[in-house]
């Protein structure tokens, strides 16, 4: 399955004035990525810089060799792309934990992640804390993920943006707690990669009634998404990618 389209937005928000947030692509091997870092000026921002590197870094060496060592993970279930995606993050988090590990608490950063790798019509998706994806098929729209949130705690919608927070996260803990979906891509079909700073404000129902909007451009639809959520009185950063099958 082809990709026909992707447009990816990151912004510092009405509030904070550093972006944590960031979002990274390889088109060659159809890798795409969105971080929420944490940690502070100086700190959540340079960490996210890293893990970007690192993540591009072994999840090619793995994808573009299959004969590759797997130095942590390899289940049949996934397709390589999956199994490289996996490692990729735990290589990835391995070398955010010894960073952290030599630095005292208040210098230590980490992120929440959701990544997507394509092979054919297969889209291995992997989550880590509290960054949300959705599929958005035929007018409907499915999360893909319950975010690592402390909003699995608790059904109540009132003020959801306020549970938010992450409950794991690169760096945070000497295990990584992950997420794996394999969906099958058809023609149409739209995944959207969105931070905390652009879901937490808004319904399920205002998100697929923007993106499935024929008159707006994908990066107005983006526009739009931020824009509804700082009316609601957002503080945070905020990305979003839209890929277009």
């Amino acid at each position: 399955m082809r990709l026909k389209s992707f447009v990816a937005e990151s912004d510092q928000g009405p509030f904070l004035q550093i972006n944590e947030d960031a979002y990274d692509f390889d088109i060659e091997n159809n890798l795409f990525m969105v971080f929420d870092g944490f940690g502070g000026v100086g700190i959540g921002d340079v960490t996210v810089n890293k893990l970007k590197e690192n993540m591009k870094k072994f999840y090619t060496k793995v994808a573009e060799d299959p004969d590759s060592t797997l130095p942590f993970f390899y289940s049949p279930k996934y397709l390589i792309e999956g199994n490289a995606l996996i490692n990729a993050m735990l290589f990835t988090h391995s070398s955010l934990i010894k960073d952290n590990l030599a630095k005292e608490i208040s210098e230590r950063g980490g992120a929440s992640g959701i990544f997507a790798a394509k092979a054919d019509s297969i889209l291995t998706l992997t989550s880590v804390g509290n960054c949300s994806a959705y599929l958005c098929r035929k007018g409907s729209l499915k999360k893909v993920f319950i975010e690592d949130s402390f909003n699995f705690l608790s059904n109540d919608e009132y003020d959801g943006h306020l549970k938010t927070m992450p409950m794991s996260g690169f760096g945070l803990f000497p295990d990584l707690y992950y997420q794996v979906k394999e969906v099958r891509i058809f023609e149409g079909d739209i995944i959207l990669l969105m931070s905390d700073g652009a879901y937490g404000r808004l319904s399920e129902d205002e998100i697929k009634s923007i993106i499935s909007n024929p008159k707006l451009s994908h990066k107005e639809k983006i526009s739009e998404l931020f824009s509804l959520s700082n009316s609601r009185g957002n503080l945070d950063n905020q990305t979003t990618m839209i890929l277009e099958f």
